[in-house]
């Protein structure tokens, strides 16, 4: 059986607004707990106009608060910006109200440009190094279990609560997947950024799992970009917004979603267009059974029985029955 879960970037559509976004992820996120969705994480971006979500845990609350069953998360907290304790603190504060439903999902990424990220340690230059670190500090705080050796012993990340959100580490190959697995961390692949390296990824992970108090085996997702149509030529033409949005984040150019009549005006030079070719490797696009047949290639490839789904096309109710659709097929 494959379980469906929704990572949310709070894409805002050219037209619209931040407000309006906001307003329709609390949509999608409740008709997600209906449908049967396992989790809905929320991403963290900065200094961006197209992306609203820059403060995950402000929207879990928010989100937890508004369904009942669906687990909520990061997708995820950017930790080398941050302090292991303040995370700890904020994560456990979250599970003190929503006991048992909340996931805490960490990234590496420095969040930005170097100025960006300079302003989100307020000038302190941290080293992404120290992230495996920060990591093993986290896990210290939510477990209760700081050497005694360790300079902050002694400290406990208060509330004190029963059980603590399980990590989950995102990642792009066999780098991060053996870090997950060494500290027992869930693991999520990032297909949606880069496809290729996953499989190596997958595979490290499960081989080099080592139990811990959050997981006594591996749990691992990978997060896809999917558009579900009726048919594959309708899912084509919905996708055509998300192709030049993501040609324009890369090149860090325009980050609104730009409507299907944009992208099919727009002009595309030969290296644009190889471009959006090769970014197609990072979707799953078609009509439910063509989404389903690869979806569930994609699952045993990967030897994970968990996708999380992005869908960042322009119209909202578009988006919402491509996602209806999935729930139709799997849950």
């Amino acid at each position: 059986m494959l379980h469906l879960s929704i990572l949310d970037q709070v894409p805002v559509s050219k037209g619209s607004d931040p407000n309006t976004a906001l307003k329709q992820s609390a949509e999608l996120a409740g008709l997600a707990d209906e449908w049967g969705y396992r989790r809905y994480w929320f991403a963290e971006h900065h200094s961006t106009r197209g992306l609203a979500s820059t403060a995950p845990e402000i929207l879990i609350a928010h989100i937890a608060a508004k369904t009942s069953n669906i687990r909520v998360g990061s997708g995820g907290v950017l930790l080398p910006q941050y302090s292991p304790f303040k995370v700890a603190e904020t994560f456990r504060q979250l599970e003190a109200l929503y006991p048992g439903r909340i996931d805490l999902g960490l990234g590496r990424s420095p969040g930005g440009t170097a100025k960006t990220r300079l302003a989100l340690t307020d000038g302190v230059k941290k080293s992404l190094h120290d992230f495996p670190r920060q990591l093993r500090d986290l896990i210290y705080y939510l477990t209760d279990d700081i050497p005694s050796d360790h300079e902050y012993a002694g400290i406990k990340a208060a509330p004190l609560t029963a059980s603590s959100p399980g990590p989950w580490l995102l990642g792009l190959g066999e780098n991060s997947a053996e870090l997950a697995a060494g500290m027992g961390a869930g693991y999520v692949f990032g297909h949606f950024i880069n496809p290729e390296r996953g499989e190596g990824a997958f595979k490290t992970y499960h081989e080099r799992f080592q139990p811990s108090p959050f997981f006594d085996r591996p749990h691992s997702l990978a997060a896809v970009f999917v558009v579900c149509a009726e048919t594959d030529e309708k899912a084509e033409e919905l996708c055509l917004s998300q192709d030049l949005w993501l040609l324009r984040v890369e090149k860090g150019l325009d980050s609104r979603v730009p409507s299907i009549e944009e992208a099919k005006s727009a002009s595309y030079t030969a290296a644009d267009k190889a471009r959006l070719e090769k970014n197609r490797g990072r979707m799953v696009i078609g009509s439910p059974k063509t989404v389903k047949q690869k979806l569930l290639e994609l699952s045993e490839r990967y030897q994970t029985e968990e996708m999380m789904v992005l869908t960042n096309v322009y119209r909202f109710e578009d988006k919402k029955q491509s996602f209806e659709r999935l729930a139709e097929l799997f849950l």
